[in-house]
């Protein structure tokens, strides 16, 4: 028997975004091509030198992600140095691309040939500002098309160099008794209840 009234509806899920859609399959794409070219290369040569090409990139992006992990920490300890000292840190032409560096090696270190070449671009200069120029960019506009009450507005607010000034007039008010001096040993609590 029909009563004429509507089902109801369950809400509209958002759509997916493009990323959610295509990053399972570009990463599945991805290493079935690392897959084909690791055995295009073992059927080409032998499977020891594909091995010794897999142990030569973890071996190389190791080292790689140590040397720029070091130099990371060192500026940040001469950065603070200078901190503690009074003095203003001074701009290092060369701590740039720390953390592009260790992409590159973590790059080197994942088993493929397609990752070890990106790993290797990674690590040449000017690839490193084009990316960090890239990265900025994009950043920049997406925090600028963030909408209020979003995670990107919390970035924004965060990122004000100037605060403007307000300040709020207020004093603190505690609750104590004003008759009991302060060094009275008070008995025990109560035990809480619900």
């Amino acid at each position: 028997m029909t009563t004429g009234a509507q089902t109801p509806r369950s809400p509209a899920r958002p759509p997916r975004s493009r990323l959610r859609t295509f990053l399972p399959l570009g990463i599945a794409a991805w290493l079935v091509l690392e897959i084909w070219l690791l055995t295009v290369v073992a059927g080409a040569s032998s499977g020891f030198v594909v091995f010794l090409l897999l142990v030569a990139g973890i071996v190389l992006g190791s080292v790689v992600i140590k040397r720029a992990g070091r130099r990371a920490f060192r500026n940040l300890t001469e950065t603070l140095q200078q901190q503690q000292a009074g003095m203003m840190p001074e701009a290092r032409p060369n701590s740039e691309g720390n953390g592009l560096m260790m992409l590159g090696g973590l790059l080197l270190m994942i088993p493929g040939l397609i990752s070890d070449a990106l790993g290797l671009l990674m690590l040449l200069p000017p690839v490193q500002k084009a990316v960090s120029r890239y990265a900025e960019r994009t950043v920049e506009r997406k925090l600028r098309e963030a909408r209020p009450g979003t995670l990107g507005d919390a970035f924004r607010q965060a990122r004000i160099h100037q605060p403007d000034g307000k300040v709020v007039q207020g004093e603190v008010i505690r609750d104590e008794p004003h008759d009991a001096p302060d060094d009275a040993p008070q008995g025990p609590r109560p035990p809480l209840t619900r």
